[in-house]
Order: C-alpha cells, then sequence, then structure tokens
C-alpha cells in the first residue's frame, strides 16, 4: 500500500505536527530557527571559483595539505 499523496500544505503541516509531538513546542520552535535554506545559486557560485582553479593549482593545494597533516 503506498502511502496518500499531500499536498504542500499538508506536508508543512505534518512536519510541524511531528516535530512539536517528538521535540514540544520549545524544542520545534528552536529547531525551526536553527533551520536555514541559504540563499543564492550554489551551483554558479561554485562555478566561479572552481573554473579558476587548474590542475597545479589542485596539486599544490594538496600537498599543502599533506604536509600540515603530517607535522
Amino acid at each position: 500500500m503506498t502511502p496518500p499523496v499531500l499536498t504542500d500544505p499538508e506536508v508543512r503541516r505534518a512536519g510541524l505536527e511531528a516535530l512539536s509531538e517528538r521535540l514540544g513546542p520549545a524544542g520545534m520552535i528552536r529547531f525551526l530557527r536553527m533551520f536555514d535554506p541559504g540563499r543564492g545559486d550554489y551551483t554558479e557560485e561554485r562555478h566561479q571559483w572552481l573554473d579558476q582553479l587548474t590542475l597545479e593549482d589542485i596539486r599544490r593545494s594538496i600537498e599543502v595539505r599533506r604536509t600540515r597533516e603530517t607535522k
């Protein structure tokens, strides 16, 4: 038996009820305050800083990290 397909408002309501039951009202509020979906376009931002790196840059970075970890 497959679960019923819920609308977005139904999912939101069910989620808030589950949080409240499990964490209590104060815990639910604390959890919701911690949740941050972020902003911007991560994929685009990632391309902006990664597309500038060369394979040599990456190799050098790995070597520096390995050197630090062995000290």
